[in-house]
């Protein structure tokens, strides 16, 4: 089964010329994201999680030649670079009930904004819980469902993977469907693999001399990558290359839908501010801390 758990993740990225739908001005999106993780060991049974993740992601929301002139002027300063920020606090508990069976449960409280004035409407609260089954030592089915309050309202996606190791450990895979996928292959000298993540995300904003809004960001990640492990493997640095969808579209303050699950939103009559962002390379590269567990049977990821 999966014996490791990676407790300090650092990456860096960014994507070029991501185009406005019908004008010549592009953007590009620089991203930092830092994720760390403190598992406490209560007993035999039960561990405490905790940690904190933080991203940035920095970008112009509107082109310039959309805000020039007319009523969208009052647009401007979003037109300009803006970053959106994200901090969330990770509580949680992993609990293991028999040979077969574990479950994790964690609670992601979080603010979500360009970090200008910072109130209430920046709060957001987030939670997922997965349910285990070890069918085999190197085997694992994942079951679950996360949710999070959203600027845009309540978002939810069922999750559904499976974790497989090979038995000569040459090739992993860790899938939580739709939300990540990890695909890799030992060849000695490194691991190369891809990967996908892509979940729906919002951020107030509130530039001075701009009505207030938000964004509503739901940037889909492929990616190819090549990793070298150090130290014994417990530090591994990943070059990573690939196409990001890249999607910020801008809501007024209050332009909600009822209910988004997974890809589907239902009672969605909002008027999107900005013109539609297009997707564009993606180069990133990350550093990761991972601590090897003694017990290869035990899961505590």
């Amino acid at each position: 089964s999966q014996n490791y758990v990676d407790l300090l993740k650092i990456g860096a990225g960014q994507t070029f010329n991501n185009s406005f739908d019908g004008y010549e001005d592009e953007t590009e999106v620089k991203l930092i994201e830092l994720d760390f993780t403190y598992p406490i060991v209560l007993n035999e049974k039960n561990t405490f999680i905790s940690g904190v993740s933080f991203s940035s992601n920095s970008l112009e929301l509107f082109p310039n030649s959309f805000v020039t002139g007319g009523t969208n002027q009052v647009f401007g300063p979003l037109a300009k670079s803006t970053t959106l920020y994200s901090t969330t606090l990770k509580i949680g508990l992993a609990t293991t009930f028999n040979d077969r069976w574990s479950a994790t449960v964690v609670a992601l409280p979080k603010i979500a904004s360009d970090y200008e004035n910072i109130g209430g409407d920046d709060f957001y609260f987030g939670a997922y819980g997965i349910l285990k089954l070890k069918k085999r030592e190197n085997l694992i089915y994942k079951f679950g469902f996360y949710a999070s309050t959203e600027a845009f309202g309540l978002f939810t996606t069922p999750i559904l993977g499976w974790y497989y190791s090979s038995p000569n450990g040459k090739f992993e895979m860790d899938m939580s469907l739709p939300i990540a996928a990890d695909i890799n292959y030992d060849v000695g000298f490194a691991k190369v693999g891809m990967d996908y993540f892509g979940i729906g995300r919002s951020y107030n904003v509130e530039k001075e001399g701009a009505p207030k809004v938000y964004v509503d960001q739901s940037s889909l990640e492929f990616l190819g990558y090549l990793q070298f492990n150090l130290l014994q493997k417990s530090v591994l640095l990943r070059a990573k290359a690939g196409y990001a969808t890249t999607n910020n579209e801008v809501y007024a303050d209050g332009d909600t839908y009822d209910l988004g699950l997974s890809a589907f939103s239902f009672g969605d009559n909002r008027t999107q501010l900005n013109p539609e962002m297009g997707g564009g390379l993606l180069l990133k590269f990350e550093a990761i801390y991972r601590f090897q567990l003694p017990n290869k049977t035990k899961d505590s990821n």
